[in-house]
């Protein structure tokens, strides 16, 4: 009867460490498919958010070419406006010069 036991419990633990291993070769599987997912996962954001960077920078660099256009024509209207009147001082200037002199 004792021997019976024995057998009974070494058949038991021959059974929990079967079960033991196939627990852990499915937590393995479980682990390594959720790492893949979450590896896929991160790509694809990645992938998404460098898509939108890109979206992003030509967006700037439209606006940018804008403003330089618009910082170009404001500069030479501006530039414009010295010249006429750096001209009209100068043709004081030119005159007074004449007038007093002459």
């Amino acid at each position: 009867m004792a021997s019976e036991a024995v057998k009974k419990i070494l058949e038991a633990e021959a059974l929990s460490d079967k079960k033991n291993a196939e627990a852990r070769r499915q937590r393995d599987e479980i682990i390594s498919s959720a790492s893949g997912s979450s590896s896929l996962a991160i790509q694809k954001k990645i992938a998404e958010a460098t898509s939108e960077a890109v979206k992003i920078r030509e967006g700037y660099s439209e606006k940018l070419k804008e403003y330089e256009k618009n910082a170009k024509s404001e500069c030479i209207k501006k530039t414009n406006v010295i010249k006429q009147l750096a001209e009209k001082n100068m043709d004081s200037a030119v005159s007074e010069i004449i007038s007093r002199y002459f």
